[in-house]
C-alpha cells in the first residue's frame, strides 16, 4: 500500500493563475453564503448556556487534529508523508460550510451548528495556519528521527497562510454579515439556496482541480477511500464522544458529530494549489487527493448520518432538557 500510495506524489496538477483565480472567486462565494446564515440571536442563545459550543470547539480544533496526530504516528508505515500531512491539513481546516445544512436535516441544535460554524471558521485565520504548522512540524520530527530518506520536504511560510485565509475567509464573511445587516428579507430568501448551491460549487473545485488527472485519481481512489473513511469515522465519532463525556442533550450531540466530521476541505484544497504557500516543485500529489476526496467523501458520510437521525426522533430526555 505504501508503494501505491508514493506514486501519489507525482500527481501534477498543471493550474493556471487564472485557475487558481477561479477556485478562490468560488471558495469566497461559499464563505459568503455561510455568513449569510451567521445570525446575532443564535449567538445570544448558545451563550446562555456555552457548554455544547465550548465542547464544539475543543472536538473540532483541538482533539480533531490531536487524535489525526496519533492516528498518522500509528499507521505511519503504510501512510507516506505527503498522505500523512493532507490528514493534517484537513484537520486543521475550519467546519464545512454545508455542517448548517447537515444539522438541520438530523435535528440537531441548529442555533449550535450554526454558531460553532461560524466561530471556527473566524478562528480559523489563526488556528488552521498554527495546527497545521504545529502538527505537520511534529510530524516531520517525528518521521526525520526514523525515516529521513523517506521524508520529502514540506516548508510553508505560515505568515504567507495567515495572509492567504484571512483573504479567503475573512473578506467573504465580513461581506455576508454585512448583507444580512442591510437586506435581511433578502438575505433569508437566498440563504436555503447557497447552502445547497454550495455542495454543487465544491464539486465544481475538485472538477477544476483535478481535469486532466482523473484516471490517475480512479487508478489509486481505493487507497485514498480507505484512508479518508477511517479518518472522517474519527472525526465523527470524536464530536459524539464528546458530546457524550459532555453530557450535552441529544440534539446537541448530533451537532457536534456532524460539526467536526465536516471539514472546509474546500479551503485546504485553495491552499493547496497557491504556489506561494506551496511551492509547484514540491511532489505533493498525496496531499491534494486526499484533501479533494475527503471533500466528497464527508458529504456522503454526512448526509447518511443526517438522514439517519432524520428519521429516528430525539429521545425524551433531549426534549426535555431543550423545552
Amino acid at each position: 500500500m505504501y508503494e501505491q500510495l508514493l506514486a501519489l506524489d507525482h500527481v501534477r496538477i498543471n493550474f493556471s493563475s487564472s485557475g487558481s483565480h477561479v477556485l478562490n472567486i468560488i471558495l469566497a462565494f461559499i464563505m459568503f453564503g455561510v455568513a449569510l446564515g451567521i445570525k446575532p440571536k443564535a449567538f445570544a442563545d448558545t451563550f446562555q448556556q456555552p457548554k455544547a459550543l465550548l465542547a464544539g470547539l475543543f472536538s473540532q480544533i483541538i482533539l480533531l487534529p490531536a487524535l489525526t496526530f496519533l492516528i498518522i504516528i500509528l499507521f505511519h508505515k503504510i501512510l507516506t508523508p505527503t498522505v500523512a500531512m493532507g490528514m493534517i491539513l484537513v484537520a486543521a481546516c475550519p467546519g464545512g460550510n454545508i455542517s448548517n445544512f447537515m444539522s438541520s436535516l438530523a435535528k440537531a441544535k441548529i442555533e449550535l451548528s450554526v454558531t460553532m460554524t461560524a466561530f471556527s471558521t473566524i478562528g480559523a485565520l489563526i488556528t488552521t495556519p498554527f495546527n497545521f504548522a504545529f502538527w505537520g512540524g511534529m510530524y516531520i520530527n517525528y518521521m526525520a528521527k526514523r525515516s529521513a530518506d523517506l521524508l520529502q520536504p514540506i516548508v510553508i511560510d505560515p505568515f504567507q497562510m495567515f495572509f492567504t485565509v484571512v483573504i479567503l475567509l475573512g473578506i467573504p464573511l465580513v461581506a455576508g454579515l454585512l448583507f444580512t445587516h442591510f437586506f435581511p428579507a433578502l438575505s433569508r430568501k437566498i440563504t436555503p439556496w447557497m447552502q445547497r448551491f454550495s455542495i454543487f460549487a465544491f464539486l465544481a473545485m475538485i472538477v477544476i482541480a483535478f481535469m486532466g488527472n482523473f484516471d490517475i485519481f480512479l487508478k489509486y481512489i481505493f487507497f485514498i477511500f480507505i484512508i479518508v473513511l477511517v479518518h472522517n469515522f474519527l472525526a465523527l465519532g470524536t464530536g459524539f464522544a464528546v458530546g457524550t463525556v459532555f453530557n450535552t442533550t441529544h440534539a446537541e450531540r448530533r451537532t457536534l458529530t456532524i460539526e467536526t466530521g465536516i471539514q472546509n476541505s474546500g479551503l485546504g484544497l485553495a491552499l493547496l494549489l497557491n504556489p506561494k504557500i506551496f511551492p509547484q516543485d514540491l511532489a505533493l500529489g498525496g496531499m491534494l487527493i486526499v484533501t479533494a476526496w475527503w471533500g466528497i467523501w464527508h458529504i456522503i458520510s454526512g448526509l447518511s448520518i443526517a438522514g439517519y437521525w432524520h428519521r429516528r426522533p430525539l429521545k425524551n430526555k433531549a426534549v426535555k432538557e431543550e423545552a
